[in-house]
């Protein structure tokens, strides 16, 4: 995977910075800057929907990003409470080969279906918090769970993923597939070139869809 930043926060409808802009209008104008189309569920799901973050490499250029369907997720030392959550987030990777940075001092890692999978197992441990761990160990707990998901993704054709099939832009496509005892973790390759990465709880991953979002901003609210 190549270095990235964060260059959006998370979505607050209320929330402005110093200089009145809104908090949401500033994490979309880092989706607006990408180069490629970024997908969220299709017009099937019909419950809210809202941004989450992109990432960047080192010299600005957006690289990924995610968006939120459901129930924004919250980190719960409550199993009960995280039992009852139903969210989707589906993750768009720019797919690209090894190159060069923009300011030309260093090179970009490849980024891959693996890349999307990692991403996506990343991002469904960063909304747990297994109720029995004591909150002062949790980075330890995340840190060797975010390496597991590495290894995971990055032998997509092991015995932890199976095979499971699902349209993107109305066109039946293959995805690995996985569960976990957080919740499930998917990845695959759109038609248009991206790599789509998405995890979720509380929805089951089989009667997805997913299509180029038309209007970005539409999430952000």
């Amino acid at each position: 995977m190549e270095t990235t930043s964060r260059v959006g926060a998370q979505t607050a409808p209320s929330s402005s910075t110093a200089e009145g802009v809104p908090a949401a209008r500033r994490t979309v104008e880092g989706y607006l800057r990408a180069a490629f189309p970024w997908y969220g569920l299709d017009e099937a799901f019909t419950g809210p929907r809202w941004l989450m973050q992109v990432g960047a490499a080192a010299d600005g250029t957006v690289q990924h990003g995610s968006t939120g369907h459901g129930e924004e997720p919250t980190i719960r030392p409550d199993a009960s409470g995280a039992d009852k959550e139903r969210f989707a987030v589906v993750v768009t990777v720019a797919a690209g080969p090894v190159r060069r940075t923009g300011d030309g001092t260093g090179h970009l890692e490849a980024t891959t279906v693996s890349s999307a999978a990692w991403l996506a197992g990343s991002g469904l441990l960063m909304s747990t918090w297994p109720a029995q761990l004591d909150h002062m160990l949790r980075d330890d707990w995340l840190a060797q769970q975010t390496e597991a998901a590495f290894e995971l993704a990055d032998d997509l054709e092991g015995a932890d993923w199976s095979a499971l099939s699902l349209p993107v832009d109305g066109v039946p496509t293959p995805f690995h597939y996985r569960e976990t005892e957080f919740g499930w973790v998917l990845a695959g390759s759109a038609p248009s070139g991206v790599h789509i990465g998405a995890y979720g709880r509380g929805m089951s991953a089989y009667g997805l869809g997913f299509s180029a979002i038309e209007d970005i901003t539409a999430y952000a609210h």
